[in-house]
């Protein structure tokens, strides 16, 4: 998608979104055949639900219409939530994401190589995260402190049968 292109578009969905109380993640023009593919992934702090996704989906195709930002062409129009393994990349991602279980890719120390940590996200602030590493064979978990800038990229892990913050267990939800 041309850098013109995505930014029409952006500047078009924004203000649509937002009066959805919703945060526009990503938007995606793929190509599907013949037919161009335009992918707009949102979210909020609740999270969103198929609803919010279908009247959203309305209000952006009504406006996309009266607009010439998508040309003449075909087009399929994809209103959707990051999914239950979303990538951590903004603040508000790790904030979201509290009480999750996450999969970590470390930065490589200077003339070293870096590595995977999967840990809870039990707080987050400016300067980075307060994890709890699952402890292996009978041990207890860890605490540990992660630094936003040893974080080279970080995603939420499904977990089936998670224990909730009062210890009981529940099914996750996609």
């Amino acid at each position: 998608m041309s850098t013109t292109q995505s930014e029409r578009l952006r500047g078009l969905l924004e203000p649509l979104v937002s009066a959805a109380d919703l945060d526009l993640e990503e938007i995606e023009l793929s190509r599907a055949g013949r037919r161009r593919v335009l992918r707009v992934v949102v979210d909020s702090d609740r999270g969103v639900d198929l609803d919010a996704c279908a009247e959203l989906s309305r209000v952006i195709s009504d406006r996309l219409d009266e607009s010439d930002v998508m040309g003449e062409g075909e087009y399929q129009l994809e209103v959707t939530s990051p999914g239950a393994e979303r990538p951590l990349r903004e603040h508000r991602h790790y904030a979201r994401a509290k009480g999750r279980l996450a999969r970590f890719r470390l930065t490589a120390p200077e003339g070293g190589t870096g590595g995977e940590l999967v840990a809870r996200i039990l707080g987050v602030d400016d300067e980075g995260l307060d994890l709890e590493v699952p402890g292996v064979k009978g041990r207890r978990p860890t605490p540990r402190r992660l630094a936003f800038g040893e974080i080279a990229g970080a995603r939420v892990e499904l977990e089936f049968n998670r224990k909730d913050t009062d210890g009981v267990q529940k099914e996750e939800e996609a």
